[in-house]
């Protein structure tokens, strides 16, 4: 499997997805090849279909369940969860994905 954190340089929520998504992956057992992946203009947000920052990914898809179709978006991620607006997901998520796509 792979992880990847798609973050701008200074974004706040990146360093503790991060740190989330280990925590997660090491309690689960799962063995991933965990990538940051630095966005550093529009340009490379376009071509990477970034949805804003901090954003994960399992084998190339994001873990939030709708956004395939989204534009991308070089500015701050906001997730929903449970009507409230955050700008980390839900650890719910991390592991559904996480399970959903094999721990291979």
């Amino acid at each position: 499997m792979k992880v990847e954190v798609l973050y701008f340089e200074g974004c706040p929520n990146f360093a503790p997805v991060m740190e989330m998504v280990r925590r997660i992956l090491e309690r689960e057992k799962i063995q991933a090849e965990i990538r940051a992946v630095e966005v550093a203009d529009e340009k490379t947000a376009d071509s990477l279909r970034f949805l804003g920052s901090p954003s994960v990914r399992v084998d190339g898809v994001d873990i939030e369940p709708g956004r395939e179709n989204d534009s991308p978006f070089y500015g701050c991620r906001t997730y929903i969860v449970e009507g409230k607006t955050t700008g980390m997901p839900p650890v719910e998520w991390l592991v559904a994905a996480f399970h959903g796509r094999g721990d291979e």
